[in-house]
């Protein structure tokens, strides 16, 4: 079965106090259901049409535990901790190749 990723690209954040209280809580969340934080921050260095933007990636055993992980009650609990508006971001699972 292949590994999938959880990649957020985060555009900006608005409500950093929000934002702190939403990474209290999510990261538990997310590793209760088996993530594993790969990359967490800026990039060193951008090409062609990249921004200079927060990433996040999470990889998984499948994507269905990667979809559970952020359906889960206490990932939902951080995302109210997050609030509407607090930050500006996209979130995308993928599959991975192998």
């Amino acid at each position: 079965m292949a590994k999938a990723y959880w990649i957020a690209f985060y555009r900006s954040i608005k409500n950093p106090e929000a934002f702190a209280a939403y990474a209290k809580l999510a990261p538990a969340a997310i590793q209760a259901h088996g993530g594993k934080f790969l990359v967490r921050g800026s990039p060193a260095k951008v090409y062609e049409a990249g921004l200079e933007q927060r990433v996040v990636m999470i990889e998984f055993d499948s994507v269905a535990k990667a979809i559970a992980a952020h359906d889960s009650p206490g990932y939902q609990e951080a995302l109210k901790a997050l609030g509407k508006g607090s930050v500006e971001r996209e979130i995308r699972i993928v599959e991975g190749l192998t």
